[in-house]
């Protein structure tokens, strides 16, 4: 195994998939790539209303807080990890960022902090899990 993608929210899931990550990680030699995706904005109002650099430091302070326990535990274990910002449609940018850095597995939480993660329990990672062309592991 060269490579593991680990998508995260800032949610407890993603943390202890981050966590499986980093085992994985110790035991293969795999580098380990951390992203965070954010759903775009996509409004009229919002456009006409809401300049682009703006919504790209809305997106920019949205991902740092998800990434920032990250990083922690990352430091803390001595992990050298790459953490990308992207925007896009979740499920589809985690599985096409897979396929560009030729991840071999996928690592991620069964539930995050989505709008309306009480009532889809992991929609994300259904999604990944049937588009990915690699193995997905989900992490309660």
């Amino acid at each position: 195994m060269n490579s593991i993608l680990v998508p995260v929210d800032g949610s407890q899931p993603s943390l202890h998939a981050v966590q499986a990550a980093i085992a994985a990680a110790r035991q293969t030699g795999a580098k380990v790539f951390v992203v965070t995706v954010q759903a775009p904005v996509f409004t009229a109002n919002v456009k006409r209303f809401v300049a682009a650099d703006v919504l790209d430091e809305y997106y920019h302070d949205a991902g740092e807080a998800a990434l920032k326990d990250v990083r922690a535990l990352l430091q803390t274990e001595g992990v050298d990890a790459t953490s990308e910002i992207m925007v896009g449609p979740i499920a589809e940018t985690i599985v096409d960022y897979a396929k560009k850095k030729g991840c071999d597995l996928i690592i991620m939480g069964t539930r995050g902090m989505g709008a309306i993660s009480n009532l889809v329990l992991g929609s994300t990672a259904l999604k990944v899990v049937s588009q990915a062309e690699i193995p997905v592991m989900l992490v309660k």
